[in-house]
């Protein structure tokens, strides 16, 4: 009896080992899923957070839209006013005559560097016969280089516009002898006339330099000449400078004359014809280019400064014209 009880117990404690083990293995087994449940807790947290974020802001961007969509029916509405209003001012025959005040004939520039006594006393010309007709010949100041004196005139003035060249590249002279400020004074015109036709969108432009007076009839002339390269394709520029233009030489003011010489000192140029030259401009002076100028016979400046006038009797002091005619003064 004693030894069959002995073996009962052996009996339990073997099959004790193997429960022992499966409940290990069970314990082991549910606190892996329960570290993966927490993760999966965890990862449903923030993926409720994260939607809940992309909710808001999807609701936020609704409302944008919503207002976004009630501004663009106030502009489509205001649109329409300013059709309705500029259809109306059509019927009444005002845009023609709003178009015809704001369309300039031609941009009128002052080539400057450091002369700015010089500058002074012909934008003070310019400007008594220009103010009247400032909306269609807008002034323009063009400086090459800083000459502090002259920067600080040509800011002085409210009528017109400054504008500055500044060219540090050096200049490589194509011939032995020449003069670097040819080039200089090439570039600064390019430069200038890119702008004004190019930047500015002008059709015209008249070209002035610091040493002049205009006579009071400068801008009619120069109207009347716009229409002549309107009209005449053949004609390059008009200039109001005659070389030839003095008392002795001169009888008639309503003569023109075409000319394949460049007298320049005063003259227009249309964009049409900068489109052809801009591309060739020369690195140095002004060359023919093939066509003619118009010029007159007597010209429309009432000053120019006699030290760019080749006169045997003339000293370098301010010359004067008196209507329109060259008169020599000692």
């Amino acid at each position: 009896m004693g030894r069959w009880f002995c073996d009962y117990r052996y009996l339990l404690l073997l099959a004790a080992v193997p429960f022992i083990y499966i409940q290990m293995r069970l314990f082991t087994a549910q606190s892996e899923y329960a570290d993966r449940l927490a993760d999966a807790i965890e990862s449903e947290t923030q993926c409720t957070r994260q939607t809940r974020l992309l909710i808001d802001q999807i609701s936020q961007q609704q409302g944008r839209i919503l207002t976004l969509e009630e501004e663009k029916k106030r502009k489509d509405k205001e649109c329409g006013q300013l059709r309705a209003l500029v259809q109306d001012l059509e019927r009444k025959g005002i845009k023609k005559m709003v178009g015809d005040l704001q369309v300039p004939v031609a941009a009128v520039v002052v080539m400057a560097c450091s002369r700015a006594d010089y500058l002074e006393r012909t934008v003070r010309s310019i400007l008594k016969h220009q103010v009247p007709v400032a909306s269609r010949y807008p002034l323009f100041i063009s400086q090459d280089g800083s000459d502090p004196l002259v920067r600080k005139k040509a800011l002085s003035y409210d009528q017109l516009t400054y504008m500055q060249h500044l060219d540090y590249e050096p200049v490589h002279t194509e011939r032995p002898g020449e003069l670097i400020a040819y080039y200089k004074i090439a570039r600064h015109y390019k430069w200038a006339l890119d702008k004004l036709f190019y930047e500015h969108k002008f059709d015209k432009v008249i070209i002035l330099e610091d040493d002049m007076e205009i006579a009071p009839d400068f801008f009619d002339y120069f109207e009347a000449g716009a229409a002549i390269l309107d009209h005449d394709k053949s004609i390059m520029a008009i200039s109001s400078w005659n070389d030839n233009g003095q008392q002795q030489f001169v009888h008639d003011p309503y003569i023109l004359y075409r000319s394949d010489f460049f007298p320049g000192l005063g003259w227009m140029l249309s964009r049409t014809i900068w489109d052809e030259l801009s591309p060739k401009w020369p690195k140095a002076g002004m060359t023919g280019c093939g066509s003619e100028r118009i010029i007159e016979d007597v010209n429309s400046f009432v000053q120019k400064s006699a030290e760019h006038l080749t006169l045997g009797n003339m000293v370098p002091v301010w010359a004067s014209f008196s209507n329109n005619i060259l008169n020599l003064s000692n």
